[in-house]
């Protein structure tokens, strides 16, 4: 995010943009069946996140919850959050052994822009569930980690 008029721009401090998507975060987002907060409110770095997605309706994935693991490095939100699901998924985009987000298969990663947040990574996944590729996949069992 950058602030400023007339061509000169303000690039936002790390710290200050994840306080920022903390707030929004708690709130939920949209619909509400996507959020994220942080793991541990004493790590002064923000780094480790979890995220929770509600599968969306009329897909396999409906009424399951997933969660996810975040993890925004010293360079973030110049560089990607590492993305990992917790709850075991069968996606185009998710390493079936590690539950890690392949970058070069998911779009917002692949193309990451210092504007985009946690939130776009989530609602881009949930969107990614709904998709005529994954809409139907056989899923493992719900209550199953990687």
């Amino acid at each position: 995010m950058t602030l400023g008029s007339g061509g000169s721009s303000v690039v936002v401090p790390r710290n200050f943009r994840l306080l920022e998507e903390l707030e929004r975060g708690e709130k939920g987002i949209g619909d509400g069946t996507v959020s994220y907060g942080m793991d541990d409110g004493d790590d002064i770095y923000m780094r480790s996140w979890t995220g929770t997605i509600i599968g969306p309706h009329n897909t396999v994935h409906e009424g399951r919850i997933y969660q996810l693991k975040l993890f925004c490095d010293k360079d973030y939100p110049e560089k990607p959050p590492s993305v990992r699901f917790h709850s075991r998924i069968n996606m185009t985009c998710v390493n079936h052994e590690t539950g890690v987000v392949e970058p070069k298969k998911f779009g917002v990663i692949a193309n990451w822009q210092r504007e985009y947040t946690m939130e776009d990574i989530l609602t881009q996944l949930k969107k990614e569930m709904a998709a005529p590729h994954n809409r139907k996949l056989v899923q493992p069992p719900e209550g199953t980690y990687f």
